[in-house]
């Protein structure tokens, strides 16, 4: 059990900053995504597009031993960086994060009513102030259900650092199961971890959802109200 502690701590870690790094990156690049220039657009579509397409372990794999095969790279001051597990780790699965992340908000700003955007520069707002006052909030709404349900299997992905020598909770299943050949006690704790982190998660993203998706709930309630007052009324008494 130590050990196990031990690996999720690692895995918390590694989710934290991948999380941290996919949603900084994804914000800027949601707004090019979203944009009408083809040449802004275009390089961010072409982006996500290589990345989706293709497996997560392809991509890490590329990242930890690819990197070995430029001699300008493992000659550099930054090749004991480079050669990093952690920081191929988080390289590879912060690409990863960011791409999916980025069409998760992109689709979200996409969806902002012109109406609103309109009214806010009809008032004299500035393009910066109607992203951060207007869309933003309005795309973060939007997004916050699939957005979770993004950082839900990328803590569910990290698992694939065991493959490039980073003891997180799945390596350390493995490290049991290896010494003592107890595959129900290893792997079995490995999975009530990692289905602990979904709860606790899900969870977490629940009470945000709530916070700022509360006056949905209450239009939805107005809505029904009105249309049906007479069932309202006997659900009351």
């Amino acid at each position: 059990m130590p050990a196990f502690l031990s690996g999720l701590k690692i895995t918390m870690a590694l989710l934290a900053l991948v999380t941290l790094t996919g949603f900084a990156l994804s914000v800027p690049l949601a707004v090019a995504r979203a944009s009408n220039s083809f040449w802004i657009s275009r390089p961010v579509w072409l982006f996500t597009y290589v990345i989706r397409g293709t497996p997560l372990l392809v991509q890490l794999f590329i990242v930890y031993y690819g990197l070995a095969q430029f001699a300008v790279l493992r000659e550099s001051a930054l090749w004991p960086v480079l050669r990093s597990p952690w920081f191929c780790a988080w390289f590879a699965l912060s690409l990863n994060t960011t791409a999916y992340t980025v069409e998760i908000f992109s689709g979200a700003i996409r969806a902002v009513p012109g109406g609103e955007v309109e009214a806010a520069r009809s008032i004299g707002l500035n393009r910066l102030a109607v992203f951060t006052s207007v869309i933003w909030p309005a795309a973060w709404r939007r997004a916050l259900p699939q957005y979770g349900n993004e950082v839900i299997m990328m803590m569910h992905a990290t698992a694939l650092a065991s493959t490039v020598t980073i003891v997180e909770v799945m390596r350390v299943a493995r490290d049991v199961y290896t010494n003592y050949l107890v595959i129900a006690e290893s792997f079995g704790v490995a999975a009530l971890i990692y289905l602990f982190l979904t709860i606790v998660l899900a969870r977490a993203f629940r009470m945000l959802e709530h916070r700022f998706l509360r006056h949905l709930s209450s239009s939805l309630k107005s809505n029904f109200d009105s249309k049906h007052p007479k069932l309202d009324r006997e659900i009351h008494a």
